[in-house]
């Protein structure tokens, strides 16, 4: 399919960089392989040490994937990873980008958003990253509140901002495509927050359905949706209070992405939107391990560093 094939291309050589003599390492599996297929396809004229791993899909997302998985990804110079459950959140993959690979994980990624999403202009997006990191990178504190009801206040605590370009050159970088967020793992966090845009397991919420969460000291204390407080209590039984964990503000730099479709790879990413996780932040700059990371997009969010106003980049013909 031309689409694929132009998303490939985008991914591979723009986001990517791969160059000849570089090993390439795609990770996908079965429900993903005409995604994975594709991209290795565009590796292959690039380079001769390219390998497209397949294997069952991850039970959750941030399951760890097999063995032999995650080896590969930790022997090669850049790893793309379109796969039904996210390996974003994974020790695979950390053990990969401190070996010195740059990855891009694509978790959950459809057909369709792949087509979409790629169709971007990415040093843009690492434009507008760079322009919130600029507004955000010294504060102490941030507040987000909407007319939806959400109101919460985050404590930074001196902890990195990350951005999510999509452009991954340099060894050890890693971003998910489709990209465009600047993002940090808090230390605390104390308010509500209202969810009116896509969640799992719900996808695009519909008019009026809002998901609501009450956070104190930094945990989640009542979920108002019965299908996520159960995914929460079960991964609770596992690991306790790290699964109630605050961990996650994201802040959407993508202009591309003019309506939210209903994915939370892409409708996260989506400029004039922010995004709030429950789980592991290991990842990305935390310390609590968790067998989930569910994020929650918010729309229309009013951004304060430190009480000043943060400028968001808003869809492109807004």
């Amino acid at each position: 399919m031309v689409a694929l094939r132009d998303a490939a291309e985008t991914a591979v050589r723009q986001c990517l960089g791969l160059e000849a003599g570089e090993s390439c390492a795609v990770v996908t599996d079965d429900e993903r392989e005409p995604i994975g297929e594709a991209i290795y396809e565009v590796a292959t004229e690039i380079t001769d040490d390219a390998v497209l791993v397949r294997y069952p899909p991850g039970e959750t997302h941030g399951s760890e994937p097999p063995a032999p998985v995650a080896a590969a990804m930790a022997g090669a110079d850049v790893v793309l990873a379109p796969t039904t459950k996210s390996l974003s959140h994974t020790r695979a993959r950390t053990e990969a980008n401190e070996a010195g690979a740059r990855v891009a994980t694509l978790p959950g990624i459809t057909e369709d958003v792949f087509t979409t999403g790629l169709d971007a202009d990415y040093e843009s997006i690492a434009a507008h990253c760079e322009a919130v990191r600029e507004q955000v990178a010294d504060a102490d504190e941030i507040r987000v509140i909407t007319d939806a009801g959400t109101d919460i206040t985050f404590d930074v605590g001196g902890r990195d901002w990350f951005s999510d370009t999509g452009i991954v050159h340099e060894p050890g970088q890693m971003s998910n495509l489709p990209a465009g967020e600047v993002f940090i793992s808090p230390t605390t966090a104390d308010g509500t927050f209202v969810v009116d845009g896509t969640m799992r397991p719900h996808g695009l919420l519909e008019e009026g359905h809002r998901l609501t969460f009450e956070v104190e000291d930094g945990l989640v204390t009542h979920i108002s949706d019965d299908e996520i407080r159960e995914t929460v209590e079960n991964a609770a039984e596992a690991v306790g209070d790290a699964a109630y964990n605050l961990a996650e503000l994201g802040i959407g730099t993508n202009v591309a992405v003019t309506e939210l479709v209903g994915s939370v790879l892409l409708d996260e990413k989506a400029g004039g939107t922010v995004h709030i996780a429950i789980g592991d932040n290991a990842g990305i700059g935390g310390e609590t391990e968790a067998p989930i990371h569910l994020d929650g997009i918010v729309r229309e969010p009013t951004v304060l560093a430190d009480g000043d106003p943060v400028e968001l980049p808003q869809p492109d013909g807004s």
